[in-house]
């Protein structure tokens, strides 16, 4: 597949990115900086936030994945402008596949447990108000965005390797804490690939 991936600098990105050369995708990197990549990687320099400076790194792509991730300490949204600037370069380009990963902290589920629902994610959202508002506008914005979109959802991120994982299509994975950002990328870029996910949000999680 030919594969641009958004926020490829960041833990998650990296191994978007490392991953999909490796399975032999043609990988395309979109940065604000210059920054080293695998080689065979087209690294492209343009600010997210203008669709018309990512019109030439999504045209022609069998799908585009965004890793962007909120920026810790920051109050305004990132996430949620960069997907409606994506979204709009993609409809502008005539591609399709969209995979955006946010969360699932923000997200409540009738399969989380009692504790989790009625005390872990509450106390969460006061610490975290910032980055899962900006989730919260993104999933809605991907899912509106009539494109052929699925949205991954991981617990907390690890800097692990990689070991059995779950899926769960449209829930939370239950007792599903943490996952590494190897196997979020692993789990990714199977996603981009498979028909069943689309219109879907995927959980994730040991």
């Amino acid at each position: 597949m030919k594969i641009t991936v958004f926020g490829a600098t960041g833990g998650t990105g990296i191994e978007l990115v490392r991953q999909a050369r490796e399975a032999g995708h043609s990988v395309t990197a979109v940065v604000r900086s210059a920054a080293d990549f695998p080689a065979g990687v087209e690294v492209v320099r343009a600010d997210v936030m203008d669709p018309s400076a990512i019109e030439p790194a999504v045209a022609g792509r069998d799908a585009v994945i965004s890793a962007l991730g909120h920026r810790p300490g920051a109050h305004e949204p990132v996430c949620a402008p960069a997907a409606e600037s994506i979204i709009r370069a993609m409809r502008t380009t005539g591609v399709r596949r969209l995979v955006v990963v946010t969360a699932a902290g923000h997200i409540e589920d009738s399969h989380d447990s009692f504790m989790t629902t009625r005390i872990l994610k509450p106390l969460l959202w006061r610490f975290l108000r910032a980055a899962w508002t900006d989730f919260v506008a993104t999933d809605r914005i991907v899912a509106a965005s009539g494109l052929d979109w699925t949205i991954m959802r991981p617990p907390r991120l690890t800097d692990g390797g990689s070991k059995p994982y779950r899926t769960a299509l449209d829930h939370t994975v239950p007792g599903g804490s943490s996952i590494s950002r190897t196997d979020l990328a692993t789990a990714t870029l199977a996603a981009a690939s498979d028909p069943a996910t689309v219109g879907h949000a995927v959980g994730l999680g040991y």
